[in-house]
């Protein structure tokens, strides 16, 4: 019996060694590409850059912005009081609707965290999309998904465009990326320097169109224009050798503005001015922290944002799904709630993969509170 026993030990002991070497044999993959390594055409396109300063990308806005190494003693803070970072209970998933979208309407279906799908006058534009369980380079490690995905990737309807804001684990995933070069057929709006990622990953070069801050293309009849934002990027301890960036998708009469992750900046003005205004802002609300104000906006800074944008209905989007800041789970859009009524701006608040059409917003119905 001893014997049996700890022959089954050996068994799953086994196993499992050879799962994390599956899981971490694809870590070198995960970190992606130095992109002036990736040939001679993109390192000129992004050494052209006014981004691109002394071999890195940098913010160029006027206010100051410092990134900071994690605060001592963090991941010990990440394991005190975990039940506050966290749902009290099951999120509430919805399926999402089928078909055709409306031609001359503006519909979202938020998946949670950054990763969301916008209608806009017929076409389907995909942004940020992250079906990992963990946003890492390994399954192994990382903030696990506080709920389920409405829908299986393979089971998404045929999109448009892929709009790519930076390369962060939590917006960019190679496994999401791999799947869907198999299961769509849509090119990629990526920010200079993360095609190189995509390409080590698969992604043919005719499916990667790579802009710089205002630049812009056009893809299904729609308007792509890479705009600002106050962030970083990186992939492992090398960072800003590709460009964050934020983006305004527009159509014949509708517009949308996806902000990425950002601090908050003046410029904002200046994007609304000249792409605005907007039907629909998608703005992140969650991640924020005093350690490092200057490249997530907090919930009053992203409702100062799209007011500065123009924007006419504000979608929450970079909170409920994933850990990754010390606040409580809930605090994000409680904040972003009372600050709206405050200053009578309209948002919307959907559970995953709720559809929101901008023309019949649903009312905030306050579904999360109990989970807070």
């Amino acid at each position: 019996m001893a014997g049996m026993r700890t022959a089954r030990r050996i068994l799953l002991g086994g196993a499992a060694l050879t799962a994390a070497g599956l899981a971490l044999r694809d870590v070198p993959a995960e970190l992606g590409v130095r992109p002036l390594t990736s040939g001679p055409d993109r390192a000129a396109r992004m050494r052209r850059s006014p981004q691109f300063r002394d071999g890195t990308f940098v913010n160029t806005m006027a206010e100051p912005t410092v990134v900071t190494p994690p605060p001592p003693g963090l991941v010990r803070e990440l394991a005190r009081n975990r039940e506050q970072r966290r749902p009290a209970g099951p999120v509430p998933v919805r399926v999402p609707p089928t078909g055709e979208p409306s031609p001359t309407g503006v519909r979202a279906i938020w998946y949670g965290h950054a990763s969301t799908l916008v209608e806009i006058e017929g076409r389907r534009v995909l942004f940020d999309p992250v079906w990992s369980r963990r946003p890492s380079p390994s399954q192994l490690v990382g903030p696990k998904r506080h709920h389920p995905l409405p829908v299986p990737l393979a089971e998404l309807p045929q999109v448009d465009a892929i709009a790519i804001s930076h390369d962060h684990y939590d917006h960019l995933d190679r496994a999401t990326v791999r799947s869907l070069i198999a299961t769509q057929k849509a090119p990629f709006l990526v920010p200079l320097g993360i095609g190189a990622h995509l390409e080590r990953w698969g992604v043919p070069a005719y499916r990667i169109i790579e802009l710089d801050w205002e630049e812009q293309a056009e893809v299904a009849g729609l308007r792509f224009v890479a705009t600002a934002a106050r962030h970083f990027s990186g992939r492992s301890l090398t960072r800003n050798d590709t460009l964050w960036g934020s983006w305004v998708v527009a159509g014949p009469s509708r517009r949308v503005f996806y902000a990425g992750d950002s601090g908050y900046f003046e410029g904002y003005r200046g994007i609304g001015a000249a792409h605005g205004p907007f039907d629909l802002t998608l703005m992140p609300i969650g991640a924020y922290s005093p350690a490092w104000p200057d490249i997530h906006m907090d919930p009053e800074e992203a409702v100062n944002a799209h007011l500065d944008l123009g924007g006419r209905l504000l979608l929450p989007v970079h909170w409920a799904t994933f850990t990754l800041a010390l606040h409580p789970w809930a605090e994000p859009v409680e904040r972003l709630w009372r600050e709206a009524k405050a200053r009578d701006v309209p948002i919307v608040v959907p559970r995953p993969g709720e559809a929101v059409d901008t023309e019949a917003a649903p009312a905030v119905d306050g579904w999360w509170e109990t989970l807070g």
